[in-house]
């Protein structure tokens, strides 16, 4: 079991009951809605997934779409990079007609390279494909080193051109990503920089190695910066396929601690059922429960093959079929 040090550190982290979530509308099965860090408005506990939603069909997409939308899902996630530019333009075209219904979130892939050209033309491509003119949420994606860290930070570098992006209207919020290292976003943190939100794997496996949700996720709330979950299934859905964990239990353990929402890969109308469902029925986890959960998962960390996202660069596109959250 753990120790009494371990619960006083992730005691911040698991401090949320269900007090804090509101429901999205009044009608049945709506996906309730959290607050977003410090700012007063509040969005869907759950967030669709662009790179896992471009591994459906068209048709299947915007099905997905249709649904995600009808159950109160209005958090949409997507990265430049995801295959090619390519997931920007289905949701885009999903969209289209209903941009004021979603909060839109993309990324900026620069990975430790580039400076304000390459990042303002970043943005417009990412814009064009999407349909808009301004994105919510414009997240620095996958920081995962002290060196993307310093160029994160460097005169004419991403956060100065978001910030400028921010200004000019183009960009409502701020934020970055990461799944490699928990010294990486606190680093991050650490320079006083306002970010509003910032990603990062929460899971019963994680919990055991690196450790973001008993590390970094009370700085965050110190912060008051929006906490957003990723990884809740390991990247590659694998963890379910063994029977290491439920769908289920993966949402929810990530849904009991303090983030704004859980980033969620849905390939399939049965998948957006199945998660749409537990948020929308999210019943919050004891800490009793939340420890026994890790402990069963334990020998799953120790496996070493239920979390290929901390590997920089072993993530690939396929990885994401079976349903990744």
């Amino acid at each position: 079991m753990a120790g009494a040090g371990v619960l006083l550190a992730s005691a911040a982290g698991r401090a949320f009951s269900a007090g804090s979530d509101e429901p999205a509308t009044t009608r049945p099965a709506q996906v309730l809605r959290r607050k977003f860090g410090r700012h007063d408005f509040t969005v869907s506990s759950m967030v669709l997934g662009g790179h896992a939603l471009r591994l459906a069909s068209d048709e299947e997409a915007l099905r997905i779409v249709d649904g995600a939308l009808d159950r109160g899902l209005n958090f949409f996630d997507n990265a430049s990079d995801y295959f090619d530019g390519k997931a920007e333009e289905l949701m885009g075209r999903a969209i289209k007609g209903r941009r004021d219904k979603v909060f839109l979130m993309t990324k900026l892939d620069t990975h430790g390279r580039g400076g304000r050209a390459e990042i303002m033309k970043f943005l417009e491509g990412s814009l064009q494909r999407l349909g808009t003119d301004h994105l919510d949420l414009w997240q620095l994606h996958a920081v995962a080193s002290m060196d993307h860290v310093k160029h994160a930070f460097s005169s004419g570098g991403p956060l100065e051109v978001m910030q400028e992006a921010q200004k000019r209207g183009k960009v409502r919020f701020i934020g970055f990503t990461g799944h490699t290292d928990p010294d990486v976003h606190l680093a991050m943190l650490s320079k006083g920089f306002p970010f509003d939100s910032c990603q990062m794997p929460i899971s019963p496996i994680e919990a055991n190695s690196n450790a973001f949700v008993k590390r970094v996720l009370p700085e965050l709330l110190k912060q008051r910066i929006a906490p957003l979950a990723m990884k809740t299934l390991g990247g590659n859905g694998k963890s379910v396929q063994d029977g290491v964990l439920t769908v289920r239990e993966a949402i929810s353990y990530a849904l009991s601690h303090p983030v704004a929402a859980v980033v969620s890969g849905i390939t399939s109308e049965v998948q957006l059922s199945e998660n749409a469902g537990v948020a929308a029925a999210y019943v919050p986890m004891p800490e009793d429960a939340l420890i026994a959960l890790e402990e069963r998962c334990k020998a799953a960390t120790e496996a070493n093959k239920y979390q290929p996202y901390r590997k920089w660069g072993s993530y690939r596109d396929g990885d994401a079929a079976a349903g990744l959250v």
